[in-house]
């Protein structure tokens, strides 16, 4: 089957510096981009192009436009909670790679001039940024005390601290490595972060540092972050990302299978979290369990959308993932599948678990939570209450003070014409030495008073 409607690309952000996540909420700390990783997703960018936009590539999307980009075809949207700075940069790039400069983005004047794009024909494509704020689906774990509580039981787990006891000797000898961070089993995602980015960018740090250790490192963090950020049941609350970020997922491949629709290719770029949830939720890990780890920089999964071979007429659904900059698109099947799945049957065993609304997402973080939640939902209220009554009082002080502010000008206004009347409008006021200046009024007849 080499129809290719359309794909979705969940992608995740290039390199960039320490980035820290308290172990118990998921809260985080700034960071930046580095140009190793708007490197690595420029290479990502045009790994895709080649893939769906070249006309010798069995995924080449045949109806879609390549050279230049239809922004109605091409949708993307990029995380802007946690890593959001650097997933932004990251979703440049990628789109410098999948749309690169053309001498064909131009404009010719009435005045018949031709103006080129700047940077030898640059190709601007919008970005539609996922506020936490506004919408969950891109960052569902921070504010969730449903998700914290999930936390908490992980590392109560029997399992968790087993391998805590196993991984002692590892924290002890890292110790020296990492400079005052904690050296436990929950807080293995930073060790981790802060070994890695060092090795990555401080020769020093590389030159010290013992063969092994970060690889090891990497392990517990890779077992650290798939207990966090998956659960035993696919509507767990551990598989929050997923089922967050899977509504996205399962309306853009309904629009595209839609032929009154023109989207063809949808990016998502975001963080890891999401990826090891899908990959559960999926059941690509039963067969699969070298995925259930953290993916690398510049990580892909796609989700393409194929129409079936004749006489079925059907559209099926072929997954796929690379992971990091190395290698291509590897294929794995969900649900058990030796092949393609159809469009239907994925739709159908997965779309009740997918958070479609903040309310759902309120729904699901307060479960078990229903005071705590209330009480902060109390606060919030209370809060605005108050910041409502200033305002409504803040507003009619500036009413009452321009109606005054207009009262006291027009008494002004009104005091200046009288005293213009005053002076010359009376003139029968004035003293007799100056009625010169009035000729008319030395003509006046008996009985008729000066004007």
């Amino acid at each position: 089957m080499t129809d290719v409607l359309g794909v979705l690309v969940i992608a995740r952000n290039g390199d960039r510096t320490e980035y820290y996540q308290d172990p118990n909420t998921y809260e985080s700390s700034y960071t930046e981009s580095t140009a190793l990783g708007a490197a690595e997703s420029h290479q990502l960018g045009s790994f895709l192009r080649s893939t769906y936009m070249s006309s010798s590539s069995p995924s080449y999307i045949a109806d879609m436009k390549t050279d230049l980009v239809d922004t109605h075809e091409v949708h993307v949207h990029a995380k802007a909670g946690g890593e959001g700075p650097v997933v932004f940069d990251s979703a440049i790039a990628l789109l410098q790679g999948l749309f690169p400069p053309n001498l064909a983005n131009k404009i010719v004047l009435a005045n018949e001039t031709t103006v080129v794009a700047p940077l030898g024909g640059y190709q601007y494509v919008p970005i539609e940024t996922v506020e936490p704020g506004n919408d969950k689906s891109l960052e569902p774990w921070t504010d969730c005390p449903a998700f914290e509580q999930h936390i908490a039981d992980v590392y109560s787990s029997s399992e968790f601290r087993e391998t805590a006891k196993a991984a002692a000797p590892f924290f002890g000898s890292v110790r020296d490595y990492v400079f005052g961070r904690a050296t436990t089993l929950e807080n293995a995602w930073n060790i981790h972060d802060y070994m890695s980015t060092e090795l990555s960018h401080n020769k020093t740090y590389a030159h010290r540092l013992p063969p092994t250790l970060v690889e090891q490192a990497r392990g517990y963090a890779d077992f650290h972050e798939n207990a966090i950020f998956s659960d035993k049941d696919v509507g767990g609350i551990g598989n929050l990302a997923g089922r967050t970020i899977l509504h996205t997922v399962l309306n853009s491949l309904t629009r595209i299978a839609f032929n009154g629709d023109p989207l063809q290719f949808l990016l998502i770029e975001t963080s890891y979290h999401p990826f090891i949830s899908l990959f559960h939720m999926l059941e690509m890990t039963k067969e699969n369990p070298e995925i259930a780890a953290i993916p690398n920089y510049a990580s892909a999964l796609a989700f393409e959308l194929r129409r079936g071979p004749a006489p079925e007429d059907r559209d099926f659904i072929r997954i796929k993932f690379k992971n990091g900059t190395s290698g291509g698109f590897e294929t794995y099947h969900a649900f058990g599948h030796r092949s393609d799945i159809a469009a239907t049957e994925f739709i159908y065993r997965i779309e009740n678990y997918a958070i479609t609304s903040q309310k759902q997402w309120a729904a699901a973080c307060s479960a078990g939570f229903e005071d705590e939640w209330l009480h902060i939902g109390t606060k919030n209220a209370i809060s605005s209450t108050v910041f409502a009554v200033l305002a409504a009082v803040f507003l009619l002080g500036m009413f009452i003070l321009s109606k005054f502010i207009k009262s006291a000008r027009t008494r002004a206004q009104n005091t200046r014409i009288r005293l213009a009347d005053d002076e010359v409008s009376q003139p029968h006021l004035l003293p007799q030495s100056q009625y010169q200046n009035y000729g008319t009024l030395s003509t006046v007849g008996p009985g008729i008073v000066p004007f």
